[in-house]
């Protein structure tokens, strides 16, 4: 199962954390953790080229993490927002069983 943690300080992200695998298929076709890793990684992607924000990484197999080094912009609370809604449409359903997702105030 893969567990995604939002952490927020007073309302505003302050990172984020995916860590495991889904268990939907064999290593390298896994459709849920292909689609888990693609959001996830466009998602920092974008955090540092488009928003400008600055991280701090960690990207491993089977994790990945990334903290906002200082306040987060308004460009960067709605791409979060956007891997967020991402990421619960991908846990509808029957993909609740390979994806966990938890905000933690920090």
């Amino acid at each position: 199962m893969i567990r995604a943690v939002f952490y927020k300080k007073n309302g505003s992200y302050t990172g984020f954390k995916a860590r495991g695998h889904a268990g939907y298929g064999e290593e390298g076709t896994d459709i849920f953790c292909a689609a888990v890793s693609a959001l996830t990684i466009n998602t920092a992607n974008s955090l540092e080229l488009l928003a400008h924000e600055k991280l701090d990484e960690n990207e491993q197999d089977g994790f990945v993490s990334f903290r906002f080094r200082e306040a987060i912009s308004d460009q960067g609370t709605l791409l979060m927002d956007s891997l967020y809604l991402g990421l619960s449409q991908i846990a509808e359903g029957e993909g609740h069983r390979y994806l966990t997702i938890n905000i933690e105030e920090v």
